[in-house]
């Protein structure tokens, strides 16, 4: 793990999490140097401090974007709307619910995303699916190569990540040259469901998935008897859940387990492990409401997969990091220890040789993001190598 705040592993988070979404480390420097005292600070004085210095260095690229559309060099626009995109989420994550101007940082971010995937040509296409009267915005990335119906990987967030965030971390990418398309969704609780939308989490993670399920089969790309599911860190609850209840998934994959949610928020709240956000418990009880603590607290009572696993009938991969600061390792043991139907489980822990071994790989995520991707594309009937290089052996 890199830690630039010696003390302030939340920062640290943030800060590793940008790099592995596209940060320069040049511009890292720049924007962290000034904040080695602010870390130290209380969560409200110190994470405005961090807005302001990587918000600047964001509003910098924009700027360059600009000049780099008037001379019509979009690729190199849309390649520095995309990082500014990374350095806008990346300092949004970290402020208050409710926040002085927390809305308009989000809905920068989502313009800036959107014009560096359109001037970059990215393989990112934004797509909206009907939902209690509303609607989950997701990103949709195309198979490469595919002459007919793609295998598809419905990807799910955690507590605080977006679908952005998962797309520029590179998954979609590594599946999509291996013949297997994404769908990146903001579900309730998260991303614009959550910030736009007021959509609260649910634990029955089935209710959403299905309508997700619902709206790819109809889509005329997918081959809807090959869609998997993947969660990150809280979506390794989500993710389980979800293919327990919903039998058209073809297979799950949790990045990182979440067997026993309501025990780790047991914990936290005795001051034991590692939070993910600041503001932590005004934070999940944005996420999923309650009055007080104690009001949240009976409602984590329900985020747990004990009793759930066994209806499990499909292949499934449980990953999880050797030294998971937030979520102990045994309850990756725990969830592939209660998946006794499925025909195909597979428990992989990454350790410091392949690297990975912070929650969710969030330290070294491309050796555990391409194990992943090969496992995903076995399943699926993806592709292991070129198309061109299987011929020639």
């Amino acid at each position: 793990m890199f830690r630039y705040f010696p003390n302030n592993y939340v920062w640290n988070l943030s800060v590793d999490l940008s790099i592995e979404m596209g940060a320069r480390l040049g511009e890292i420097e720049e924007m962290c140097a000034p904040l080695l005292a602010a870390s130290e600070a209380s969560d409200g004085q110190g994470t405005r401090a961090f807005r302001e210095s990587w918000s600047k260095m964001a509003d910098k690229l924009c700027a360059l974007a600009q000049e780099d559309e008037t001379r019509g060099h979009l690729f190199s626009a849309g390649e520095k709307y995309l990082r500014a995109a990374n350095y806008y989420l990346t300092c949004e994550r970290l402020q208050a619910h409710g926040a002085a101007g927390r809305e308009a940082l989000y809905q920068r971010f989502l313009e800036v995303f959107s014009l560096g995937c359109r001037y970059s040509a990215a393989n990112c296409e934004r797509v909206e699916i009907p939902y209690e009267g509303k609607l989950l915005s997701a990103l949709y990335v195309r198979a490469q190569g595919a002459a007919a119906r793609a295998p598809l990987l419905v990807q799910v967030n955690g507590l605080d990540s977006t679908k952005e965030l998962k797309y520029l971390i590179g998954l979609p990418q590594w599946l999509a040259k291996r013949g297997v398309s994404s769908l990146i969704v903001d579900q309730p609780g998260t991303g614009e469901a959550l910030r736009l939308h007021a959509m609260k989490a649910r634990y029955d993670s089935e209710h959403w998935a299905s309508r997700i399920v619902d709206w790819l089969e109809q889509h005329p790309e997918v081959d809807p008897q090959r869609i998997g599911m993947e969660g990150v860190s809280l979506g390794g609850y989500y993710c389980p859940r979800a293919v327990a209840f919903e039998p058209r998934f073809a297979c799950g994959v949790v990045w990182g387990a979440n067997h026993d949610w309501r025990d780790v928020q047991q914990r936290r709240r005795d001051k034991e492990g590692s939070f993910p956000v600041p503001h932590y418990w005004e934070h999940v009880r944005w996420v999923w409401g309650g009055e007080d603590i104690d009001d949240f607290m009976r409602i984590a009572q329900n985020v747990h997969l004990d009793g759930i696993l066994d209806r499990i009938t499909v292949p499934f991969l449980v990953t999880h990091g050797e030294k998971d600061a937030q979520i102990p390792l045994k309850w990756a043991h725990r969830t592939y220890e209660q998946l006794v139907n499925s025909p195909r489980r597979e428990l992989k822990i990454f350790t410091q040789r392949e690297g990975g071994v912070q929650h969710s790989s969030f330290d070294n995520s491309i050796n555990a993001g391409h194990y992943i991707a090969d496992w995903v594309a076995e399943i699926l009937g993806g592709q292991l190598a070129p198309n061109d290089q299987l011929r020639s052996k």
